[in-house]
């Protein structure tokens, strides 16, 4: 029994001392790696500096070129848009890790249904930022809403499963080439989207989404953040009730609501977009164009003090 006794305790130390170094060489891989997300989330949670930051997830990612918009609002502009974060968890996530070191002046949040109806896994992507679990505590309450802070506690090697073959990849293939304080281009397709489907509206709503949502304004609120919603264009046609829900919520917080969807921008110009969600580097600059001015335009009507 004691011989039992010896060998589990040298087995679970052996598996304490694998994980503590395993988790140490994932660190090391994350902080070097340069695939899509890493340098990002790495950007975002220590340096990003910028006066207007953007978040969302891979329609911000590749719909907003920051030296156009740079060049129209004459403010220092960072994309901070990540792929497959999913909805409105991950952005507070990013905002809480954002605000531990840097105020910006403005923060504009790309919108879209995730952010508002009910998913059988609204958690599913938040694993991405697992690596830097234990920086921030109101970033952790994402880890303990989910119901994963346990593992991340239990296994530092943990934390670095769900973007490990992306991690590593990127030490042998540099993804930032062409990045764009943040800006990645989208490639042009080999076919452009040439079914024009419609999008329905969906009337399901995840109460806890919209808690967060509030939540997310609030934290900008106290930090006097000005605080600007979008949804940029898709090639799909929709009805104009698609985000009655988001745009009540930002009504009731003077929140501008620059809504590029509903109205169909760029449904004539299907060469713009890579897939029916995304934009192309072609499409985005056109669109990042029209955005800046518009954004200028309402920055000058309400004269905000921004400077």
């Amino acid at each position: 029994m004691r011989r039992l006794i010896v060998s589990f305790v040298v087995v679970l130390a052996g598996v304490f001392v694998v994980d503590r170094i395993g988790g140490l060489c994932m660190g090391w891989v994350n902080q070097h790696t340069s695939d899509i997300t890493a340098p990002k989330i790495k950007y975002l949670v220590n340096d990003v500096d910028e006066d207007v930051v953007f978040m969302g997830t891979s329609r911000c990612n590749f719909h907003y070129v920051p030296s156009i918009i740079s060049d129209s609002l004459g403010m220092s502009v960072y994309n901070g848009g990540i792929d497959a974060s999913d909805n409105i968890f991950a952005h507070y996530w990013v905002l809480s890790q954002v605000l531990s070191h840097h105020t910006p002046k403005m923060i504009c949040l790309e919108l879209m249904d995730n952010d508002y109806v009910i998913q059988s896994n609204p958690f599913n992507t938040i694993s991405f930022f697992a690596p830097y679990y234990g920086y921030n505590e109101r970033a952790d309450s994402i880890f303990r809403l989910a119901g994963t802070h346990w593992v991340y506690e239990l296994s530092h090697l943990y934390r670095y499963n769900a973007k490990a073959v992306s991690n590593l990849a990127g030490l042998l293939v540099n993804r930032q080439a062409n990045e764009d304080h943040g800006y990645l281009p989208g490639p042009k397709p080999v076919r452009f989207p040439d079914v024009l489907e419609y999008d329905e509206t969906r009337t399901d709503v995840d109460s806890l989404k919209l808690i967060y949502l509030r939540k997310f304004i609030s934290l900008c609120e106290d930090r006097d953040i000005r605080l600007v919603f979008m949804v940029s264009p898709r090639y799909s046609q929709v009805g104009m009730d698609k985000y009655d829900v988001l745009k009540a919520v930002a009504t009731e917080y003077g929140i501008p609501f620059f809504d590029y969807y509903t109205r169909g921008l760029f449904l004539d110009h299907p060469e713009y977009f890579k897939d029916v969600a995304h934009l192309w580097d072609k499409g985005a600059r056109a669109y990042s164009a029209i955005f800046a001015h518009d954004l200028k335009e309402w920055i000058g009507k309400v004269k905000l003090s921004i400077d």
